[in-house]
């Protein structure tokens, strides 16, 4: 009798003989729309969390993590629990819908399966429906990172998505890659928004006042509901300061407390903080700051599909591109949160209805770019992915076409999480291409560089990380390298965590006092020069054809 999974496999290895409507026949006759939304509701209070979209308006590939390593207290706890082990501590069945949409596990065989995920169009019916049980009681809030990274958000410096989401209509938001339009233009955003964008940790650099509003007050279900924003803390660390002199950030937790006695003060029975910190800051967060009854959390792009309990606080985490938004339905009574029920819905976009309206809106956006982000460049002879502690295949193929476009001799990408996945044989579109690079600092730089100075580029990213400590770690993933391969033990001090550093070209150790023609992109500082990377990359497309990464030579210790 065949299993599942071998089905699964069958499936995927006759693929490219069945037409693409496959794939929406096979998720349609798996899954069901009401299934994916039924949801047994209680209390007085809903909120719907939606978060690091990262400006995909359409549905799209999207494969999680296989490594995602905790260090200090975190080690070993979610979110840094990953594939097999993942299933087994949610007891998710191998082959299944979840699995697919939160594992790597078969990855290749069970897209082909199920489809793509996310798409506004899809996430408004999702919203509708609840808002149509639910009534007054439903708060719908944006955790950020939804303002910037694909072409259509870029050209229109982030008017697309601002345009699409007031068809949603959050009730509140805050951010972090919107910071990277500059100050001017998001003051101009948030001017006209229509909801609040929150960030108490925003400050005017010079006079130390708020820069947005802190805390927005609701009522909902009977009761007042306090929503306090926590913009990504590093923003002028991780993207450039230039882009926004004239405002500071930072955890700030006295002031968190703060904010969260003042709504206490105020009446408020149930405090929310819309975060963008990433998971382990809003953990430890959590364990200091009293009276915050839910977090949800974001910038680290986590999907878990049960809520995280610290002391009397909450943790939720919905992923990222649009996959998941997370259901949290709360009875809220006598000043307090008396139970609660949570369900991160998959947005499995070949099962669940397109919403017309937004639907038409997206189509009239992208219309008049459609046939040029449909070129196509090459073909991916692999599964191209961007997501995990250290290179993904994605990232490996930025890092050649910098090394040959370039003419370097070492290459380093960023650590983003964001960008789409393309399966073995599909094709690679210009939207590809913009979906892994459209930012507005998009430099491809070429420098000499030390080897001394490359060790120590390499080493402050990897505290950025893997600190013990999370309110040291800035999020993202580790700087992407080409033509170099080094070790790494994360389990050791800053400054001492990187080793074996080798140039590939030679075989050779990389030394200290030694120079190096080193290319990359995505430079936070101000006036650097060099070509977009998109064309970069799409230089090294075409004239590959087919593209078969070169594997990042990374070995991983300590974890």
């Amino acid at each position: 009798m065949t299993s599942r999974r071998d089905f699964l496999q069958i499936a995927a290895a006759t693929a490219a003989l069945v037409p693409t409507g496959w794939t929406r026949a096979f998720a349609q006759q798996s899954l069901v729309q009401d299934d994916l939304l039924a949801f047994e509701p209680m209390g007085n209070v809903t909120l719907v969390h939606l978060t690091d979209i990262h400006a995909q308006l359409v549905p799209i590939l999207f494969r999680e993590p296989s490594t995602n390593l905790g260090v200090g207290e975190a080690r070993g706890q979610v979110p840094h629990v990953t594939g097999r082990a993942y299933l087994d501590l949610f007891g998710i069945p191998g082959g299944s819908p979840l699995a697919y949409a939160l594992t790597p596990e078969d990855y290749v065989a069970l897209a082909r399966g199920y489809g793509r995920m996310g798409g506004l169009d899809r996430i408004a019916t999702v919203l509708d429906a609840i808002r149509a049980e639910r009534g007054d009681k439903v708060l719908f809030l944006d955790g950020g990172d939804t303002w910037q990274n694909s072409y259509t958000s870029m050209l229109s410096k982030g008017q697309d998505m601002v345009d699409c989401m007031a068809l949603l209509k959050p009730d509140a938001m805050t951010g972090h890659w919107e910071f990277t339009l500059g100050t001017d233009r998001v003051k101009e955003i948030v001017d006209g928004l229509g909801c609040p964008f929150l960030g108490q940790n925003v400050r005017d650099a010079e006079w130390n006042e708020p820069a947005f509003e802190s805390t927005k007050m609701f009522e909902r279900g009977g009761a007042k509901v306090a929503v306090i924003g926590q913009a990504f803390p590093y923003t002028p660390i991780a993207n450039p300061r230039w882009l926004i002199p004239n405002w500071s950030f930072g955890i700030r937790e006295e002031d968190v407390q703060a904010s969260v006695d003042k709504a206490r003060k105020d009446g408020a029975a149930l405090v929310v903080l819309l975060s963008h910190n990433g998971f382990d800051v809003d953990r430890k967060l959590a364990s200091r700051v009293k009276g915050i009854d839910v977090i949800l959390t974001g910038h680290t792009h986590d999907a878990l599909p049960q809520a995280v309990k610290v002391g009397q606080t909450l943790l939720i985490a919905s992923g990222s591109h649009g996959k998941f938004l997370t259901r949290v339905d709360l009875d809220v009574r006598d000043g307090a949160v008396k139970g609660y029920r949570s369900k991160l819905i998959p947005i499995f976009s070949d099962v669940i209805a397109p919403q017309k309206e937004m639907a038409a809106k997206i189509q009239a956006i992208r219309s008049p770019h459609e046939a040029m982000l449909k070129e196509e460049l090459g073909r991916a002879e692999g599964l191209l992915y961007r997501r995990g502690n250290f290179n993904g295949t994605l990232d490996d193929m930025i890092c050649d076409a910098l090394l040959a476009e370039r003419e370097a001799e070492i290459a380093l990408s960023p650590g983003f999480r964001w960008g789409t996945t393309l399966l073995p044989g599909q094709s690679i579109t210009r939207e590809d291409v913009y979906n892994a690079t459209a930012i507005t600092y998009p430099a491809a730089y070429r420098m000499t560089m030390t080897g001394g100075r490359l060790k120590e580029v390499l080493e402050d990213v990897a505290d950025n990380l893997f600190n013990a400590d999370p309110y040291y770690q800035q999020g993202g993933d580790m700087v992407r390298v080409g033509g170099v391969a080094y070790a790494i033990d994360v389990a050791r001090p800053a400054g001492s965590r990187v080793s074996d550093l080798t140039l590939l070209r030679t075989g050779k150790p990389i030394e200290a006092g030694s120079s190096y023609t080193v290319a990359g992109w995505a430079s936070v500082n101000e006036g650097t020069e060099g070509p977009p990377i998109w064309d970069v990359v799409a230089a090294h497309v075409r004239r590959k054809g087919t593209v078969n990464p070169t594997p990042a030579q990374v070995t991983v210790r300590g974890a």
